[in-house]
């Protein structure tokens, strides 16, 4: 650095400073107004008052181990971000920030439940806030002012659902909104949810259970439990009334299985039924005929071969006959898809060939389907009086492709139109098996057929009475049967 001497060198009183002295680290000189030294090093050298020097961001552990002192102090991380340290030994976050031309302090909650990262997080989002013109602490004034109007229990089941909707299968998101909409708010639904309490939620239990919806009664607790939590973790409400409600609720029966003959006597039933002629007329018998053959083959309930209409049916003289069924009619209310084997969809063909109405069975009254006791009367007029039921056709479908063990069970249960017990897996599992249940259903139906053809009656000794009916197709999973006829003739021999 050169003497003052040197620079101004028209300045005779100023002195001459050595060049071993220390040096200043200002900028250059100004001209001066005092002849002295000391003011000359006061007035004449100064450092730039507007220099930043860029601010060191804060470490998780400088602010994990702030200790306490006698007065509030800040520890800076930059960008208005600052946590303020208390005399109690208090951590807050704070940012400060201008709106509008005037200084303003937005709170972000305390540490260490909003850790450094959070904090920085809840900075940007602020910064970012500002960048569209808008006050960030206005806008979380908004915020609180909806959560707490969105106080009622419908309301916060609604915003629960939606938030959830997008990870679950379709159609199981209606049966969870469909439930709640039907036993749930009408009771409940307009009521503040922090004023619930556990006998309000038995009671409404108790209304489902009361019509013998034991498992639907169930699964309401499961949702009302969930949208409990779903206010907890959002500030709406602070304890979940449903639990400890388990106890309280109705346990389910016993299964009650619907009447059917054991597999052993199958083939007789099945010829029972190629042969009926229970009806007055022969397009009667013929209607009965068909729709008892076609529950059979295709594992429906009932009321579903009923009300079987002719635009259900797709691709019936192609390689992948189809049945749909719309969640309107079936008891899961979800959509069922039935693929359908040579044997059904040739019964289809034959049906529709016979009749311009609407339903593929219909009744003795034009428009109208074939009435609720029509297949079971048949049963009852072929001798199976409280020892076969229409609805026992899909056990014995069940058993006989459990026994065969080479089908899957989720292949069965998605056959039989069930609905997952896990309702987690269920929620998630939208798999439909079309090709393994359409050979499955094949193989079924190969089987039947064999059986409804005469003399081909016959049983199996193998230890097991719920196995595999005599003259069974070719196939390695029949392999260690022996099978006989009613009368003892050996037809085949491992």
């Amino acid at each position: 650095m050169r003497p003052p001497a040197d620079i101004f060198p028209n300045k005779s009183n100023i002195s001459r400073v050595s060049p071993q002295s220390p040096t200043s680290r200002c900028d250059p000189l100004r001209p001066p107004t005092s002849i002295w030294i000391g003011g000359i090093l006061g007035v004449f050298f100064r450092c730039p008052q507007n220099r930043r020097y860029p601010q060191m961001a804060l470490k998780e552990l400088e602010v994990k181990y702030a200790t306490k002192r006698k007065r509030p102090y800040k520890l800076s991380d930059g960008e208005g971000l600052h946590l303020l340290v208390q005399p109690s030994g208090s951590k807050l976050w704070r940012l400060k920030y201008r709106f509008d031309g005037k200084e303003k302090l937005l709170s972000f909650g305390k540490y260490p439940v909003v850790t450094l990262a959070i904090a920085r997080e809840k900075r940007n989002a602020a910064k970012l806030l500002l960048d569209q013109g808008k006050d960030p602490a206005e806008v979380k004034k908004q915020a609180k002012k909806q959560r707490i109007a969105l106080k009622q229990f419908e309301e916060i089941a609604r915003a629960w659902h939606a938030n959830r909707v997008e990870g679950l299968d379709p159609a199981h998101a209606k049966r969870v909104i469909n439930r709640l909409e039907r036993d749930v708010f009408p009771v409940i639904g307009t009521r503040p949810i922090v004023e619930i309490d556990a006998p309000e939620i038995l009671d409404m239990i108790r209304g489902v259970e009361a019509r013998g919806a034991l498992d639907i009664a169930r699964r309401l607790k499961q949702g009302v439990s969930q949208v409990f939590r779903f206010a907890i973790a959002s500030g709406w409400a602070s304890v979940d009334p449903t639990l400890g409600l388990n106890d309280a609720l109705k346990p389910k029966p016993p299964v009650k299985h619907m009447a059917r003959v054991p597999l052993t006597e199958f083939p007789k039933l099945v010829q029972a039924i190629f042969a009926y002629d229970g009806d007055d007329t022969p397009r009667r018998r013929e209607i009965t005929r068909d729709a008892l053959l076609f529950t059979l083959l295709t594992w429906v309930r009932t009321s579903e071969t009923r009300f079987a209409a002719r635009d259900e049916f797709e691709d019936l003289y192609g390689p992948n006959p189809l049945w749909r069924l719309s969640p309107e009619r079936m008891k899961m209310e979800r959509e069922h898809l039935v693929p359908l084997s040579r044997q059904a969809a040739a019964i289809v063909q034959r049906r529709l060939k016979a009749t311009n109405d609407v339903f593929l069975f219909p009744g003795a009254k034009p428009g109208k389907p074939i009435s609720e006791n029509t297949m079971i009367y048949a049963c009852y007029r072929m001798g199976y009086l409280h020892r076969q039921t229409v609805h026992g056709f899909r056990g014995l479908g069940s058993t006989w492709a459990n026994e065969a063990e080479s089908y899957k069970p989720d292949w069965i249960e998605m056959a039989l139109a069930h609905e997952d017990e896990d309702e987690v897996r269920g929620a998630y599992n939208s798999a439909l098996y079309l090709s393994a249940r359409k050979r499955m259903l094949q193989d079924w139906a190969d089987m039947i057929e064999k059986r409804g053809m005469p003399g081909q009656a016959g049983c199996i000794d193998s230890g097991a009475e719920a196995a595999e009916v005599a003259n069974l197709p070719a196939h390695p999973r029949y392999h260690g049967l022996r099978l006989v006829t009613r009368d003892g003739t050996l037809l085949h021999t491992p």
